[in-house]
């Protein structure tokens, strides 16, 4: 506890407890955003990374780095935000035939195809950019690999509050989530303003997405992965899946944190690549098996 010059001090306050604060942080945004993307949309399949949310979030870092020589979190995070919102309301306008309230229709299909298409489209220019000045864009190759060692606490301080504000958000939202599960028009006939749950919705997986992938990139599958996780234990109620979520999401980053440590020593794997290698198998499971056909 006493932070002097000792090799165990250094490691512990320069390493440990950054790398766990931000494991923390980014498990818990991509955990309920993936949580709450997937009630919006009535999507079992849904998650940032599917629906091109990480990727949007990460084109617009890239060209913050590239083009206005940004290099820190409290840079691009603003960029992150905006990429992130882009994103979201892209992929749903799509897909909800240019409508958000109760009278759109979102199909699940759709929103996948174009959650897909538009994350190959962002990722390939992206991947364009950072080969085309390899020295200008090697801070941006590194972080899109969705690494929490890179990250020190006064970054993760500053994107925090916009993660909890997303958290809050989405913890109001959970009782007329309830609701829009069972259908826009049924939601609308209990109550429930379906166009203000769902801008408030995207507010909030903007801040959770957006503050996530500016930490650390976008680490893959933990959206998809925990909130089905929690569903099978807790049951449909959205109001335990967002707790869960927030809960469950953060001991997922950090076992794929040690485990990238421990299997790949003196170095070690990046947590994205690992939830990655966990989570393609999920979601081949997911499509394959009958839980997947709603939520």
């Amino acid at each position: 506890m006493h932070r002097d010059n000792s090799e165990a001090a250094v490691i512990v306050w320069s390493m440990r407890i950054p790398r766990t604060v931000v494991g923390i942080l980014v498990g818990a945004a991509f955990g309920v955003a993936g949580a709450l993307i997937q009630a919006l949309t009535r999507n079992p399949l849904a998650d940032p990374g599917i629906l091109g949310v990480n990727a949007g979030a990460g084109f617009a870092v890239t060209l913050g780095v590239g083009f206005f020589g940004l290099s820190s979190v409290s840079g691009y995070i603003w960029f992150a935000f905006i990429g992130a919102a882009v994103a979201t309301a892209l992929v749903y306008l799509i897909s909800a035939g240019g409508g958000l309230g109760a009278s759109s229709s979102a199909q699940p299909i759709t929103l996948v195809l174009a959650g897909v298409a538009l994350a190959a489209v962002l990722g390939g220019i992206t991947t364009f950019l950072t080969l085309i000045n390899p020295d200008t864009f090697q801070s941006v190759r590194n972080w899109n690999l969705g690494s929490i060692a890179r990250t020190d606490l006064h970054d993760s301080f500053s994107v925090a509050p916009f993660i909890a504000v997303g958290l809050i958000i989405a913890f109001l939202l959970s009782g007329a989530l309830n609701s829009i599960a069972l259908g826009d028009d049924l939601a609308a006939s209990l109550g429930t303003r379906v166009f203000r749950t769902r801008v408030l919705g995207i507010i909030a997986l903007t801040l959770l997405a957006g503050g996530g992938t500016a930490l650390t990139g976008g680490i893959s599958f933990v959206g998809l992965m925990i909130p089905h996780i929690v569903r099978w234990i807790v049951g449909p109620d959205q109001r335990w899946i967002i707790a869960y979520s927030a809960l469950s999401a953060p001991v997922l980053v950090l076992a794929a944190d040690v485990i990238g440590r421990v299997i790949a020593r003196p170095g070690e794997i990046e947590v994205g690549i690992v939830t990655a290698v966990i989570g393609a198998p999920v979601l081949i499971a997911l499509v394959r098996g009958k839980k997947a056909s709603g939520i």
